[in-house]
């Protein structure tokens, strides 16, 4: 003969319940954690093609190489790590002067490389880049 008691429904659905909601916060931590690329932009000098496609007065975005150019004025260019300071993930869009990350959405000033809206709290670093040709080069050494 048995003594224990067997478990009533509500008993059962609640652990279900508790069970469900630690694996969903679970796998939201998991996502949050850990910096996904850890570098500060290009490891090695890297050609990014014509200086044309950097737009004066905002930036454009080279995912791929993890640099972000702004031409703040005709001619004058700067880059910066498009790797975001706050989880390193690499930035995906650039609307006017400003580019975002869209890890946790800290958004940063393309001509400062400054936070312009956290949680990032650091600014991005910057990376060489020089204009030769009409072609852009950027990373150690460029």
């Amino acid at each position: 003969m048995s003594t224990e008691t067997p478990a009533g429904r509500r008993t059962v659905l609640r652990g279900a319940a508790l069970a469900g909601t630690v694996g969903i916060t679970g796998a939201g931590l998991a996502a949050c954690g850990g910096k996904k690329d850890t570098a500060d932009g290009p490891t090695k000098p890297v050609d990014l093609g014509s200086a044309s496609a950097v737009p004066v007065g905002s930036a454009k975005l080279y995912r791929e190489d993890r640099v972000l150019v702004s031409q703040p004025q005709q001619g004058r260019f700067k880059a910066f790590s498009a790797v975001c300071t706050h989880q390193g993930c690499v930035l995906d869009s650039v609307q006017g002067t400003t580019a975002s990350c869209p890890c946790h959405g800290s958004q940063f000033d393309v001509e400062t490389g400054k936070v312009v809206q956290g949680p990032a709290v650091a600014p991005l670093p910057a990376v060489d880049v020089t204009e030769r040709g009409g072609k852009l080069t950027a990373g150690p050494g460029a």
